[in-house]
């Protein structure tokens, strides 16, 4: 099915729509999620709630502003950054037990665990210092774009511009 069926499909609430949608999707933001979440329980918990978004929000989604992966990976990334600054996920990780942090050693080895998952980081690699630093802040390390700001020591109207800049560097080299 292509993506042009699917959104067809996802606007008129197919649920057929739905289960086609997660089987295109879900291993690739999952990657995402789970590089921010760094728990796979909570992973899969954000990935289901960032599915229900897709599917109630899609008519919030124009295709003149942007690809459709570009905006469910922005759920995606938004959603997993609001959870990790919910108040009950910051209190459920200051009781983790022992064995929870060896499933965690354990699990930052898996692949699924790496930021290369998304075959993006060679890419990134390419892009000038300044670009890589940025990209890791606000797309690999989940800051907003003030908090960038504050870190480099760098103004958010310089920081957006950069970003978008980087972006399209990064469109560049993977030939979007």
């Amino acid at each position: 099915m292509s993506q042009e069926e699917l959104l067809v499909l996802i606007y008129k609430k197919d649920e057929r729509a739905f289960t086609h949608l997660y089987d295109m999707y879900s291993k690739s933001l999952f990657s995402v999620i789970n590089v921010l979440i760094k728990n796979r329980e909570e992973a899969e918990d954000v990935l289901q709630e960032v599915f229900v978004k897709i599917w109630k929000n899609i008519d919030s989604y124009n295709e003149s502003k942007g690809r459709f992966y570009t905006w469910i990976l922005n759920i995606a990334r938004n959603t997993s950054i609001d959870k990790l600054r919910s108040k009950n996920f910051n209190n459920s990780q200051k009781n983790l037990s022992s064995d929870n942090f060896v499933n965690l050693l354990d699990d930052s080895n898996k692949l699924v665990n790496k930021i290369d998952t998304i075959g993006i980081q060679e890419f990134v690699k390419k892009l000038k210092p300044k670009c890589i630093e940025i990209i890791d802040l606000l797309f690999f390390k989940g800051y907003t774009q003030q908090e960038a700001s504050e870190e480099l020591a760098m103004p958010l109207g310089t920081i957006k511009t950069n970003n978008r800049n980087c972006i399209n560097d990064l469109r560049n080299y993977l030939k979007i």
